[in-house]
């Protein structure tokens, strides 16, 4: 009861409500790092940037590779603005024929550099589209560091094992180690491959029909329309809504999109005591302030003789004198007496 309480307590936040809801893209679920079985399975690649240029090539970077497994670094000089294809051919250069080929890469770049890391460096085992084959045959040195490893990783015949064990104590991995074990080789008939041809549509089939219903379903979640008879609503067509502002937000426009729109929950006042609002006092009316004159300070004739206003104070210091005149002014009499013989008093002195 006591999780009940605190999320109807949040849900029913009056401010909360009023405010505008997250519009942006959720955050994703932190996914755990795997666990490395040999040194060079999972690295860790970064740059070290912003240095003074040094030596011949004006190096102001240093590529840094960290194995997750043994923590061993490796540094390589590069140049701050390197695009992916100056990255592969660095590492393949100067790491594939010691370290082997890496299975994962985390780096502080953005997921295409990945990828386009990946692309370049697949091009470089040898698996580019056959257009380019008869180019790639003709470039023997660049394939020096692959055919190092692969020396390396071969059984040698005068000692009977690969000369990575002595060396290095583990074994490299290879391009091939990336395939599935699981997989056995297939020998295709005519039969066969019709039959997997009519399976894989099937499946293609069946793939797209959910994957349709699931997008249709999500879109008619997101756009369905809402229960808008209330009140204070007016819809226009089918995705917009017409609302009566309050007072502070009545220099906003009052049609919103209809996705925008979600219901006002109300506050439990028995479950809620402290959200409860005090009374609003409404302070007693005075008497009228012309009851409250407590001096006559001036006298001024207006058209004729007959016709006199007077200047009076009130006892309010917050009200400000006023002409009036004798007929207007409560207790005309003993106050304009009071007013004479001070006038007169004066004029004696």
């Amino acid at each position: 009861m006591w999780q009940k309480d605190v999320s109807e307590y949040c849900k029913t936040c009056d401010r909360c409500q009023k405010a505008n809801k997250s519009t942006g893209k959720r955050l994703g679920n932190m996914i755990k790092i795997q666990q490395p079985s040999r040194p060079w399975e999972i690295v860790h690649m970064y740059w070290l940037t912003g240095l003074p240029p040094g030596v011949d090539r004006s190096y102001n970077a240093f590529l840094v590779i960290v194995d997750r497994f043994s923590k061993t670094p490796i540094f390589l000089p590069c140049h701050k603005d390197d695009t992916a294809i100056n990255k592969a051919l660095l590492i393949w250069n100067k790491v594939v024929s010691w370290t082997g080929l890496f299975t994962n890469i985390i780096s502080d770049r953005d997921p295409k550099f990945t990828q386009h890391y990946g692309q370049i460096f697949n091009n470089y085992l040898g698996q580019s589209p056959s257009s380019l084959q008869p180019t790639t045959h003709k470039l023997r040195c660049t394939l020096l560091p692959v055919l190092e490893l692969a020396y390396k990783t071969s059984t040698h015949a005068s000692e009977n094992q690969t000369p990575a064990i002595p060396e290095k104590g583990w074994y490299p991995k290879l391009a091939q180690d990336s395939l599935r074990k699981d997989l056995i080789e297939l020998k295709l008939t005519a039969a066969s491959s019709i039959g997997m041809l009519v399976k894989a549509r099937k499946h293609a089939v069946r793939c797209m029909d959910d994957s349709f219903s699931y997008a249709k379903e999500k879109w008619e979640k997101s756009h369905a329309t809402q229960d808008l008879k209330v009140r204070n609503l007016a819809l226009h067509g089918k995705n917009a809504v017409e609302v009566e502002l309050s007072e502070e937000l009545s220099n906003k426009h009052p049609t919103f999109p209809v996705s925008l729109i979600k219901p006002y929950k109300s506050s439990d006042s028995k479950n809620f005591l402290l959200r409860n609002k005090a009374p609003q006092v409404i302070p007693p009316i005075e008497s009228s302030s012309i009851e409250k004159i407590t001096k006559v300070l001036k006298e001024r004739k207006l058209r004729t003789d007959k016709l006199r206003e007077y200047l009076v104070r009130y006892s309010d210091p917050t009200c400000e004198d006023e002409w009036l005149a004798e007929k207007d002014i409560p207790k005309a009499t003993k106050l304009l007496r009071r007013f004479r013989n001070t006038r007169n008093n004066n004029i004696q002195k």
